[in-house]
């Protein structure tokens, strides 16, 4: 009786370390089962922070990629808004050139007709003026008239051409000038020195020096002066202006103005 009860609680204390080590293994792998499941999601949460960092860069990157684009668009903006103000006075001077254009041709037309009265009126002004370089001055108007009827010579260049002439006119009246000729006085042929001081006085004086005379601008005519009076004036007006002697006072006929 006594031997089976031994048996029995033997048999019993087997079944219950059996059991015991089925529990413990049980326990065991359940614990590793969830260490690996903690490794599973450790890496798995280092997969998405990765990913999350990595999305992060590109939208920092984007972020800068995107405020530089938007610079850039600014800066076209004003560019092409300065552009479009560059294109509207472009095609107002279009326009503007355009109506030049079309007025080209009435103005072409009416410049020949314009340069023809001036160097008429500068030929009658020459003409009524004291009569220093005559051919010199005549001739210039003759040569510009010839060049009306040439092919070659545009309207825009006559015009310039008798710009120039009523420039030299106008320089006359400024400088003083001397020059070797031959007038009549009295009839009677002369060689003689000219001196020309602006327009106010234009006189001569013969070779040898003997006689000095002016020219009257009345009667239109050369007149002898008193030789005591102006003949060394003449004289030294005449190498001052040869640049033979300096700049000084002179005392010269000049016709002045009368009362009506």
């Amino acid at each position: 009786m006594t031997i089976h009860r031994l048996k029995t609680v033997l048999l019993a204390a087997c079944v219950a370390g059996g059991a015991l080590g089925v529990a413990a293994s049980s326990f065991a792998t359940s614990i590793d089962d969830i260490l690996e499941v903690g490794k599973q999601r450790t890496a798995q949460a280092k997969t998405s922070q990765a990913k999350i960092d990595r999305l992060a860069d590109e939208t920092r990157d984007l972020l800068s990629d995107y405020k530089t684009v938007m610079k850039q668009v600014d800066g076209l903006r004003v560019y092409n808004a300065r552009l479009e103000r560059q294109i509207a006075n472009q095609e107002r001077r279009i326009a503007d050139i355009d109506a030049s254009i079309a007025e080209a041709a009435v103005i072409q037309r009416q410049i020949p007709p314009l340069v023809g009265r001036m160097l008429d009126g500068l030929e009658q002004f020459i003409n009524l003026d004291m009569p220093f370089d005559l051919d010199t001055r005549l001739g210039n108007i003759e040569a510009v008239r010839s060049n009306l009827d040439r092919s070659d010579v545009t309207s825009a260049e006559a015009f310039r051409q008798v710009l120039e002439l009523y420039s030299i006119e106008l320089q006359y009246g400024r400088g003083i000038e001397s020059y070797p000729d031959t007038i009549s006085v009295n009839g009677v042929e002369r060689e003689v020195d000219i001196l020309r001081v602006g327009r106010v006085s234009l006189v001569y004086q013969t070779k040898d020096g003997a006689e000095t005379g002016a020219w009257n601008t009345k009667t239109q005519s050369w007149e002898s002066l008193s030789a005591g009076d102006y003949a060394s004036a003449v004289r030294k007006g005449v190498r001052i202006a040869k640049k033979q002697a300096t700049i000084e006072l002179l005392n010269m006929p000049v016709a002045a103005p009368e009362a009506n």
